[in-house]
Parts: C-alpha cells; structure tokens; sequence
C-alpha cells in the first residue's frame, strides 16, 4: 500500500510539469519540444537543452513528493478501549485531519481595516488555506512618532489571529532600510539611539512573548548597510534595492555587519528564552554571491553561539524571476548546513502579463503561469525535509506589493493560484476520510501528515464518540481512546 501511493504521489508531482505541455502539443497538432520551446515553456538553444530542463524538473519534483511521503507524514496507533480497559475490536473508525503542523502562510493585517463586505471575503479565504500570519512591526511605521509606539494597532491584529487559530510571526525588529530606521531616530546621538534599539526589541519580544513566539529579528543583513551606517544617513534617499545608500554594501565587510546582528538576537533571548529568532535575506536564491556573503555571516553567528533559531528565505528578487529547481536546492542544501530550519518568508510570483526572467523557463507572467510555478515551488519546499514554513506575500491585487501577485483579485475573488495551492495544501497534504476498523486487540493503525485529528468511533449500538488528538512529529503516537 505504501509503495503503491508514493508512486501516486510522484505522478501527481510530475503532472504539474509535463501534462500541460502533453495536452497541448495534442490539441496542436505539434511535439512536446515545440511546445516547450513557446509561451510558458522551457528557455533553450536546442530541442535536447529543453528535454534536459525537463528532465532535470521531473528528477526534482519526484524526489520531493518522495521526502513528502518520508519527512511531512507519520506512524499513528490507535487502541480503542471501553470503560473498564477492555479492547474493543472490529470497531469503525473515521479519521479526519483538522489543521496542519506545517505553516502555510499569508499577510493578513489589512483585513482591520476593510469594509465589512470585503472584510469577510478576505477572512473567509485566508483561513481556508492559511494558518500562519506575518504582522508587521517594522519601526518606523510601528512608532512613526518617538515614544508612541502603536502597539493597540498590533494588538487588534494579535486579536484576529487569536479569534482564526493563526500563528503569527513578527516581521521585523531589526532593518537598516528607512523603514527600520524612523525619521526621528535619525535625529538622536548615535549613543542613544542604539539604547532605544535594544529597548524596542526587548520591550517588543518580552511585552508579547505570550502571543508572539516566531521574529524576524534582523531583516536582510548583507543586502543592506550596518546599523551604525544606517545611523548616519540623515538624507531622505531613495531606499531601493540597487540604488540609494542603504543597499550599497560592496565595501562592506563581514566584522563591520556583525555587531548589531549579534545584539539583535542576543537581546532577543533575553526577552524571551524560548523565542523562534530568524535571520532573513533576499537574493539568496538568485545570486550566488549573496548566498556565499550570508553563508559567511551565519558561520561566524553559529560559531559565537548567537541564538538564531532559523534561516528565512525571501522568494522574490528578481521579482520576474522563475527560479531554477536547480538553483532552489543548490540554496536549501547549502543553508542546511547550519541544521536549522529553513523558512520561505516572502514568496509572491505575479500574473501581471511581464515577461518571465531568469533562464530557466519562457513565456509571460499569467494566470496560468502564476498558478504553475506557485505548485512547483510549494511541492520542492514542501517536500524539502528542514523546511519550516512558507510565507506569501500578500492576499488579494487590491492591496499588493508586486502587481498581479495576490492569490485573489481585486473583488477578493480566487484566482487560478488560489484554487491549485488549495488543492495542494488542503487536499493532497492533509489526511481525510479514513475509514478503518480495529483488529482483535482494538488496534488500528494509519499514516497521516502531522497536525491535529478528529477521530470519530462507532460502538456496537451504533452511537459516534468524537476524539481529538495531535499527531507529531518525532513522537510514537500512541493513543489509548477510552469510549
């Protein structure tokens, strides 16, 4: 049984690749290459470039859909008892699972300040494929005025998780872009302001270390200048990536960054000894170099025992990039290194019509081919075993940060990425709808993907009892259901 369904599993992963190329060379009347060689294919010089490519896709999204099977699922045991310990057998059992222990998920916050209408709308399909949430406290829109932080604004969000079972994550405590950086503080002797930034970040993770738990304590390290340069640009300049002081760091060294990144977390930890503290970056996907730098940065972090809990990975930048599943693994192996786990923090491909960059695939950035590359992605970091978490960013085209980048549109309708991350998160890694009995000493046993279950028993008179339990991880999950 269990061969037969990771063998299912594999086709389900490779159909994302090949099908839509098979069921058009079909219609057309032409070959699988000259297809692929058109709109939303492979980018090559050669018939034999572009079966390479696929190839080599195919290899990788099998291997996932394996590590899928191995690493995202586990071994449960139940034993069914009645009130005086007696195993009860040949008993019907229905296992559902409820939520899942892997976060999926998407920026939320705007949702406080919709109209009711669209309020709803926005809830109603964020938490039917969402769990997990990431609230901005970036400083200079967390505390625009010095000594005025709009903590009540956060806490209105803290409520809405709360009220819908999200986690959230605070985004982010440490930043040398303007927005890390209020106007006001620019003002202060450098002395001070260092003092208010280690207040922040210990009056922040401490003040909410009941509801917040996940940070990204410092946020893009060595794409960005170090905070005591950061300090010193009082000018109002433009804070792009690749243009504007606060993103030129080609003369800057590692010893000149690692100060303020071992403070942030140091203080961090004290705030909270059980925090999940992260490092995040871009590029680290797209450029080698940026990769090695933050490599580099991490070595000397986890040589000095600083605290950090885990690794996030910007998905954007090339923000028209289709990332190579090459170059996607070539990252995740090398940051693996440091055995933390890895997170995906801010993923948004886009549907805007540009044309798709990067080498690896052809074509322009549609619907459909939103909806494709978002499948692919998720199923190679999903089935990447130190995977923690993978983060969208931004909900509906209403209210985005890159044009056509939502996963609904500007009604709060779904889009065609809507509906194939459903099926993909909802569906295909969740277990539903297991009809088992038990054996002769009450036993049944099941593999499911970790996360909570209702379990519903059927005695001897036909009554239901509902239970609950919580498959985890690294655990023998054994459970005695007294009924």
């Amino acid at each position: 049984m269990k061969i037969n369904h990771l063998k299912i599993c594999s086709l389900a992963g490779l159909f994302i690749v090949i099908a839509p190329v098979q069921l058009r060379a079909q219609q057309e009347g032409k070959t699988t290459e000259e297809i692929s060689s058109s709109a939303l294919g492979y980018l090559g010089n050669s018939p034999k470039e572009i079966r390479q490519k696929r190839a080599l896709e195919i290899k990788y999204l099998k291997r996932a859909q394996e590590n899928i099977e191995l690493y995202r699922k586990g071994d449960g045991k139940l034993v069914i008892i009645d009130r005086e310990g007696n195993p009860l057998k040949n008993i019907n059992i229905l296992i559902n699972q409820t939520s899942q222990d892997f976060l999926f998920g998407n920026l939320s916050e705007e949702v406080i300040d919709l109209s009711p209408e669209d309020a709803k709308k926005f809830e109603k399909w964020f938490t039917g494929l969402f769990n997990f949430t990431e609230l901005t406290v970036k400083w200079q829109p967390y505390e625009p005025e010095q000594g005025k932080p709009e903590w009540q604004k956060l806490q209105e969000k803290l409520d809405w998780c709360k009220r819908n079972h999200i986690t959230p994550k605070g985004h982010t405590l440490g930043w040398t872009h303007r927005a890390g950086t209020p106007d006001w503080l620019l003002e202060l002797p450098s002395d001070m302001a260092n003092q208010l930034y280690k207040a922040r970040i210990l009056n922040l993770v401490a003040g909410f270390k009941d509801q917040i738990k996940i940070w990204d304590v410092v946020n893009e390290p060595v794409n960005t200048i170090p905070w005591d340069m950061a300090l010193k640009d009082t000018t109002i300049a433009e804070a792009m990536i690749d243009d504007g002081i606060r993103y030129d760091t080609e003369n800057v060294t590692l010893n000149q960054t690692l100060p303020w990144v071992e403070n942030s977390f140091l203080w961090s930890a004290q705030a909270d000894k059980d925090g999940d503290f992260i490092l995040n970056e871009f590029y680290l996907i797209a450029k080698p170099d940026a990769r090695e730098k933050f490599y580099l940065l991490m070595k000397e972090l986890k040589s000095k025992s600083i605290p950090v809990k885990g690794i996030g990975i910007q998905g954007h930048e090339p923000r028209d990039m289709w990332f190579s599943p090459v170059e996607l693994i070539k990252t995740f192996d090398r940051l693996n290194d440091f055995e933390l786990p890895l997170h995906i923090t801010e993923f948004i491909p886009q549907s805007s019509g540009k044309p798709i960059s990067g080498g690896w695939r052809k074509g322009n950035w549609t619907l459909e081919a939103q909806a494709e590359f978002a499948e692919q992605f998720y199923t190679l970091a999903f089935g990447y075993p130190s995977m923690a978490s993978i983060h969208w960013w931004g909900l509906s085209d209403k209210n985005i940060w890159l044009k056509g980048g939502g996963l609904l549109d500007k009604n709060y309708d779904p889009k065609p990425v809507y509906n194939r991350l459903l099926k993909l998160i909802k569906e295909d890694w969740m277990t539903k709808n297991l009809h088992l009995k038990t054996n002769s000493k009450g036993e049944i046993s099941f593999r499911g993907f970790y996360g909570h279950y209702k379990i519903e028993i059927q005695d001897g008179s036909g009554k239901i009892h509902k239970k609950y339990l919580h498959l985890k991880k690294e655990e023998n999950n054994l459970y005695n259901l007294k009924i």
